[in-house]
Order: C-alpha cells, then structure tokens, then sequence
C-alpha cells in the first residue's frame, strides 16, 4: 500500500473531480427533476407527454450509452464538448429523469386537503405549491433523494471511459504506470465509500431536521 500513499495527492485530485461532477449533476438534476415532475403533475397533455417519454427513454437506456451519445455523437451534428462539461450534461440529465419521479412522488403524497386550503385561503397555484406542498414533499423524498445522490456518486466511475481524470480514471493511470492493480483499486474503494458515508451522515441529519421542522 505504500504506492497508495505515494501518489495520495494524485489520488485526491481524483477524488475531487469525483465530487465535482457529483455536485454539479446533482444541482442541475434537481432543477430538471422538479420541472419534469411538475411538468407531469401540471402540464397540458403533449408536455405531460414530453415528460414521460423523456422519462422512460433515460431509464431504458444505460447511463454509458448517454455519454457516449453526449461526447461522441453530438460531435456528428457539429456539437462538441470537452470531456467534464459532456459528463455534467449526461449526468445531469440522467439524475434528472430518476429524481423526476421520485419528486412526483413526494408531491402526489401530500394530501389534497392541504392544497384545498391553500386555495380558500387566496393563494394561488403557484403559491400553493412553493409554501405548501413543495416543503413538505422535499421531507418525503430526502431519503430517495439521498441514495439517487450516493449512486451517482459511484457511477460518476463510468465518466473515466470519456477520459475525465476522475478517481477511478486516477487510479487505472496509476496501474498503468507501475503496473500494479491491487492497491490502487482497493484505495479508491476506500475513497469511495468514505464519501458515501459522509454524504449519507450529511442526508441523514438533513432528514432529521426536516422532520422536526414539518
């Protein structure tokens, strides 16, 4: 394990990248998760239909074929990306079609009653929906929320294959270099679910204080 140490900041820049793209994709995945959730809910029949089919095309196809589509295929069209921003775009898009239907979810759960009130009350759709319901549906998918997070932090591995210098990318460099398989994989298996711990302590506390608040 000592090569592990050695090339330890190698390794973190690694992990970095890791939790970039999980940041990043996450933030744009929740943005496209909540407007094609209220997209279904709300919309005319072709946007709901546009959702769904949006929805059914991304879980029916592997992630790694996104990204392939993503980095390799736009180039076809004229449509280049770099290799971290193709990642953001098809991670973001693939979180954003699970987080989608775990938010609708969330939403149909909160009784009707509640929004019935709202509105004798004079508030507006709009309103209703950012005071009353909103709120409350993030309480009931913090915890779905939170694994779709953890498994994206995992499956940010597969951005390696479009030479993001992510840490798994870090790590088959290393092999690559010394010639040695073992240490390297076993030390980011370490990293990674270090991060996944944390993340989940950070969802947990943040599920807690939800409940006490709603």
């Amino acid at each position: 394990m000592n090569l592990v140490w050695d090339n330890l900041p190698f390794l973190f820049k690694g992990a970095y990248y890791t939790l970039l793209v999980t940041i990043v994709s996450m933030f744009f995945g929740l943005i496209i998760g909540l407007v094609v959730a209220i997209a279904r809910l709300k919309g005319n029949r072709l946007i709901r239909g546009i959702a769904r089919v949006y929805v059914s095309i991304i879980r029916g196809t592997p992630l790694l074929v996104q990204i392939f589509i993503v980095y390799y295929g736009l180039v076809d069209y004229g449509l280049t990306l770099g290799p971290l921003t193709a990642a953001y775009v098809a991670l973001s898009v693939n979180v954003g079609a699970y987080l989608s239907e775990t938010f609708r979810g969330a939403i149909q759960s909160i009784p009707k009653g509640q929004t019935e009130a709202a509105y004798a009350t004079g508030m507006t759709g709009w309103q209703t929906m950012r005071r009353i319901i909103l709120p409350q549906a993030a309480r009931v998918a913090i915890a779905p929320m939170g694994n779709t997070f953890i498994g994206m932090l995992k499956e940010t591995a597969l951005v390696s294959a479009i030479t993001v210098t992510e840490l798994l990318r870090s790590a088959q460099l290393l092999v690559a270099q010394y010639y040695v398989n073992m240490p390297f994989y076993i030390g980011i298996a370490i990293m990674y679910w270090v991060m996944s711990t944390v993340f989940s302590a950070i969802l947990n506390a943040a599920e807690k204080r939800l409940s006490k608040v709603y």
